[in-house]
């Protein structure tokens, strides 16, 4: 592990503890986990899907920067959890998540990645929702720490690719 990721890891691990022995009563709430799997990909289509049909006059560029960003989001976070290799927070602490995640790396958060990205290029094409879209992408990370499968670094990391990640996409598509 490189440097600037173990003095990381560290004060991550700390705030992650901080974090876990507060949100003892949330992690047995359902709701959690409703957010959390609103971070999924899935839900990214069916909801472009939606907005796209409720208004068809945006919603050709609004797909279009979707997919540009989507696809050059999952390569760039799967490559940086792979040469990271930062182990999730049940792995290294004696914890237990609520959840298990789909792949051994943590940093960064790819559900708060994909939320930020969605957050960001949803609130260029729909401004009005923009409070909504940010609040949302905040609460899919903040749900990720609460489920015990991400460190709070893995999640500013996340919400910072994220929306850098849609900043380019707009750009690609103006």
């Amino acid at each position: 592990m490189v440097r600037w990721l173990a003095t990381l890891s560290r004060y991550d691990q700390l705030w992650f503890c901080w974090c876990c022995a507060r949100s003892q009563r949330f992690q047995r709430q359902s709701w959690i986990r409703l957010v959390s799997r609103s971070g999924d990909g899935y839900c990214y289509a069916l909801i472009a899907f939606l907005l796209s049909a409720t208004a068809p006059e945006s919603g050709g560029s609004f797909s279009l920067a979707l997919a540009i960003g989507f696809s050059i989001e999952i390569p760039l976070f799967i490559a940086i959890k792979r040469c990271l290799k930062r182990p999730r927070p049940y792995q290294t602490l004696s914890i237990t998540s609520v959840i298990q995640a789909h792949d051994q790396f943590s940093f960064p958060s790819g559900h708060t990645t994909a939320a930020f990205l969605f957050a960001g290029i949803a609130s260029s094409f729909y401004p009005a929702w923009t409070p909504i879209w940010i609040i949302w992408a905040s609460m899919v990370g903040i749900s990720r720490v609460l489920l015990g499968v991400h460190y709070p670094g893995d999640i500013g990391a996340g919400a910072i690719l994220g929306t850098t990640l849609a900043y380019l996409a707009l750009l690609f598509t103006n």
